[in-house]
């Protein structure tokens, strides 16, 4: 086996709907007067400069060429910067709005591009590898980024519903688990909604979605989650800006399991997810009003101008090198779903090798370790399993630096 020591990087992910970035709204109160485009070029110019995202995902900008080069030369690409890039704009779906992606080109390679049509809008995949200083040996880090913008109001949760599950149906026949980033503007009121519910527990364990700050409830006008709450920006409407002021979480990033337990050399950075410009002392009020210490004030007010929602923000910590062989193919496992008392595993192994399985809580907190030696071939081992009923992540991992994660329920 090749050793070689990994160096870490940070990639920074902002989502943000943009909140009508077109001159062709369809709204008659949402004109050049009160969605002012130049405005928003330099508000948002103002915002990305503030946060310095890797990756920008966002919804709501004009199905056109014309909106998604503007937003790249007036906002991201300015002031000596040149290097930002985009992905493949679509809207087979129809309507007025769209998802579009811009990237770091010094840190991401794009290398796919997807699309899947839905009933109201597209939703949009981009697949990056990371520029390692390995790629001349062939290696790299993989990830996709999921961008959606689902349908919005109340009664439309089955709609919400079968979009989550068009999406995730699509990465499974697609028959590589891995870092996936789901992210948009949800138009969820709480996780009790059977979107969210899909998201998080879908029938194939390896393709479902953590929320990485695990803030499951009610999140629609709770106090409790003020802080977190990402909609609206304002109190009074001049007819275009949604009104109502911050009572709600419409706008989340989500992460596959690998993501969150940081299986394939890349893994959410929890603590960095947040709201910009989300103090939470703003429920049901503006994001300038009382005055928002959180972040400068020239941000808060660009915050303001720019749209009726917050963008999230979030990091991911990379492996910036790693080698060939230490990147080996994930071995076979299989595990009795659901479980009683103990875990009944099968494995598939090319070789002996020593592994090391362990429980979570879905919150990250490791509950137990087992340590087996295996030998090549067919394999089936039972472990104790004595926790209350409730839902579970187990880990394999052997010392060939292979891994698997699979959610458990008992």
């Amino acid at each position: 086996m090749i050793s070689v020591s990994l160096a870490q990087d940070t990639i920074r992910m902002m989502q943000y709907n943009l909140m009508y970035y077109t001159n062709n709204s369809g709204i008659s109160d949402c004109n050049a007067s009160t969605n002012n485009l130049d405005t928003k070029d330099a508000a948002l110019k103002t915002i990305f400069k503030y946060v310095q995202p890797t990756v920008l995902c966002v919804n709501e900008i004009g199905p056109s060429m014309t909106y998604v080069s503007r937003i790249l030369d007036n906002a991201i690409n300015t002031d000596g910067v040149d290097y930002y890039a985009h992905g493949l704009l679509t809207n087979y779906s129809g309507g007025n709005i769209a998802n579009m992606i811009y990237y770091d080109t010094r840190k991401l390679t794009l290398c796919n591009n997807y699309y899947i049509t839905t009933s109201y809008r597209d939703i949009n995949g981009y697949r990056f590898f990371y520029n390692s200083s390995d790629l001349s040996g062939g290696d790299t880090i993989f990830m996709t980024f999921w961008v959606a913008h689902l349908k919005a109001g109340s009664g439309y949760e089955s709609v919400r519903e079968t979009q989550v599950r068009q999406l995730i149906q699509r990465i499974e026949s697609m028959g590589s688990p891995g870092n996936f980033v789901f992210s948009g503007d949800f138009n969820m009121v709480g996780s009790e909604e059977s979107g969210f519910q899909a998201m998080t527990n879908y029938e194939n364990s390896l393709y479902c979605f953590y929320d990485p700050i695990q803030q499951e409830g009610h999140w629609n006008n709770n106090a409790q989650f003020a802080s977190i709450h990402t909609q609206s920006t304002r109190t009074s409407s001049d007819g275009c800006f949604v009104t109502g002021g911050l009572d709600d979480r419409f706008d989340l990033v989500m992460v596959s399991p690998y993501l969150y337990y940081g299986s394939l050399d890349m893994q959410v950075l929890s603590d960095s997810y947040h709201a910009v410009g989300q103090d939470g002392q703003r429920f049901n009020g503006s994001v300038v009003s009382p005055q928002n210490n959180s972040v400068p004030s020239s941000v808060a007010t660009a915050l303001y101008q720019m749209s009726d929602h917050l963008p999230v923000v979030v990091d991911f910590k990379v492996n910036a090198t790693t080698s060939v062989a230490d990147r080996a193919n994930n071995f076979l496992m299989n595990v009795v779903n659901p479980v009683r008392d103990n875990l009944q595993i099968s494995l598939q192994i090319d070789e002996d090798a020593h592994f090391t399985f362990e429980i979570y809580a879905v919150n990250g907190q490791l509950l137990a370790a087992f340590d087996e030696q295996l030998s090549e071939g067919k394999q089936t081992i039972t472990l104790p399993f004595d926790f209350p009923k409730g839902v579970y992540v187990l880990k394999a991992a052997n010392d060939k630096h292979q891994q698997f994660i699979q959610k458990i329920v008992r």
